[in-house]
């Protein structure tokens, strides 16, 4: 049964009890047993309402297929579903808290050439419930380890494109965030786009998180290169609906940008950034290139780095530089990859 109970908000259940005939007063130790501590279901919930439960939803966490560590402390699981479908789950550690990166989709139909997930096509969508699972997971996996953490933020950067599986995204975002049941602030979660259009519009639609946009270029024909997607959604119109989504007094959107040795960190680059840039609310993430096997692509060096970011920061851009974390193990951006049956299943379709 792949209907995940961790798909269900706090409204669904308040139908579920309805329709059940249950009391609505209970839903306050439904959720913190689902969540904190399932003995609670015991004192507080009926047999037939557990029972109902039980028969019609699946309690089950996806399982760990493999964990590997990297000696920053970066951690990669392998998380497998119901159906066989994995996809890659990376806890990063950072100063004061975990960071966890989500995976929205097994594969991704966007195909970016600096991106190893989009070598393996796209597969299917995640649920809700699958998405929200990868988080239960690894922080019950951290919690085991290191009882006193904080629980990590989210980054929707993992597999697939977010806004490509935007209702599902949504309502993961909205469980994730209620303080009934998982209670991650809104600005302690971020979400990543490539750019597609049709997501962008509905984002006013979300709780107010954090938004990035992968950008690696300011020229719309150049990052064509980079992103197929720019041509039919033009770098133009993403910024204008960006431009739209309402923003807290000191909260900015993250244009997200990939170094790329030889390709997109000239002077004329820096020019199309400040021209682009300077007048919104934005932030520029600089992120070194992370090789991966067969890529075209190759990294700059750490001065080359550092020239580009002193160019910006002296044209009043806001910079920051984001340290490259797991890449020996591939859990870095833009690193993460696929499964064995997904492999399996394209071999056999060639």
């Amino acid at each position: 049964m792949n209907n995940s109970v961790y798909s269900l908000s706090t409204f669904n259940w308040q139908k579920l009890l309805h329709e059940w005939e249950e009391s609505s007063l209970v839903l306050p130790f439904l959720l913190d047993g689902l969540y904190k501590d399932r003995s609670i279901w015991e004192k507080h919930l009926s047999k037939k309402l557990v029972e109902n439960i039980e028969k019609n939803y699946n309690l089950n966490l996806p399982t760990i297929s493999t964990v590997q560590e990297a000696q920053d402390g970066t951690i990669k699981f392998l998380v497998k579903f119901i159906d066989g479908f994995e996809v890659e789950t990376v806890l990063i550690p950072f100063h004061k808290r975990f960071t966890v990166c989500l995976s929205t989709q097994v594969g991704c139909a966007m195909n970016c050439s600096f991106c190893y997930t989009g070598t393996q096509g796209y597969k299917r969508n995640l649920s809700s419930g699958e998405i929200v699972s990868q988080y239960l997971l690894a922080r019950k996996w951290l919690k085991d380890k290191s009882p006193t953490s904080l629980d990590p933020s989210i980054v929707f950067m993992g597999q697939g494109e977010p806004l490509h599986n935007v209702d599902e995204v949504k309502n993961a975002i909205e469980i994730l965030n209620d303080p009934k049941m998982i209670g991650i602030g809104k600005r302690q979660m971020t979400l990543s786009t490539v750019g597609h259009l049709s997501g962008i519009h509905k984002i006013k639609d979300f709780p107010q998180i954090n938004f990035a946009l992968s950008l690696h270029s300011p020229f719309q024909e150049e990052r064509s290169k980079l992103i197929p997607i720019n041509e039919s959604n033009r770098l133009i119109e993403v910024i204008q609906a960006l431009d739209e989504i309402p923003l807290l007094p000191r909260q900015f959107i993250t244009y997200e940008y990939l170094l790329i040795k030889d390709f997109n960190m000239s002077d004329k680059h820096v020019e199309g950034l400040t021209t682009l840039l300077k007048k919104r609310k934005a932030i520029i993430n600089l992120i070194p290139f992370n090789p991966f096997p067969g890529s075209q692509w190759q990294r700059p060096g750490a001065d080359e780095i550092e020239s580009f970011k002193n160019k910006l920061v002296a044209n009043k851009l806001r910079v920051m530089i984001r340290t490259t974390k797991g890449a020996e193990i591939l859990a870095a951006c833009g690193q993460l990859k696929v499964n064995k049956l997904a492999r399996d299943k394209d071999a056999r379709s060639e």
